[in-house]
């Protein structure tokens, strides 16, 4: 199968860092083919504008939805653009490997997909949710939080997770045409032991020899 990593932390030996690396050796050795896009690696610029583009349709009012429609059209978006364009396009499952930041992707994350996910090229027209572009890829969200997993219940602290990621699952991904597979959290990491960060690798790699057989999450509408 092919699968594309989307890494998001801008420390190589984090906890990201090292669950991004085991899954390209966990997912090769399976006889997956990997692409990835090392976000902070790359310096891949999160601020969506004009420069999204080759030529601009109206030079003289900028509206990006009907630029990029244009651009999907007429080839008209840049190389940085169009090559992350292509390797979603190109993907059966896509990792998302990021830390939860204000309750959200890092802004470098949010970026890549404000500028990657055009209107036309990645959905519009009718083409959303069930009738999405991307309808028979799968996503799957892989995070690190900073507080304890008890903190991310519905009575918790900061609240039911599933709730904090439901605009990423339902407004980002199904949007598109993805079905999701339940989040991959490894809650805390940076209290944890040496040995208990092991563990949750070695958890990680055991799940992605089997991610293909899982069933999507249920995520509802309201």
């Amino acid at each position: 199968m092919k699968i594309l990593i989307i890494l998001a932390h801008p420390e190589p030996l984090s906890m990201n860092g090292a669950m991004f690396t085991i899954a390209i050796k966990a997912l090769t050795a399976a006889g997956h083919d990997i692409q990835y896009s090392n976000l902070y690696s790359m310096t891949f610029n999160p601020v969506s504008d004009r420069g999204n583009f080759t030529a601009l349709q109206n030079t003289g009012f900028y509206k990006q939805q009907l630029e990029e429609l244009h651009a999907t059209s007429n080839s008209g978006f840049i190389h940085e653009i169009e090559q992350e364009q292509q390797k979603v396009e190109w993907c059966d499952l896509m990792i998302w490997q990021f830390p939860l930041w204000w309750f959200s992707v890092p802004g470098i994350l949010k970026g890549w997909v404000d500028r990657v996910f055009a209107m036309g090229r990645f959905y519009g027209q009718g083409k959303v949710y069930e009738n999405g572009i991307f309808t028979g890829k799968k996503a799957i969200l892989s995070l690190t939080t900073g507080g304890a997993e008890d903190t991310y219940q519905k009575d918790g602290f900061h609240g039911d997770i599933n709730g904090i990621l439901r605009h990423i699952h339902r407004g980002m991904l199904q949007f598109t045409g993805f079905s999701v597979l339940r989040p991959h959290i490894v809650y805390g990491p940076a209290r944890q032991t040496d040995l208990q960060r092991k563990e949750e690798l070695e958890r990680w790699s055991k799940r992605l020899q089997t991610i293909f057989d899982e069933t999507p999450e249920v995520i509802g509408q309201h």
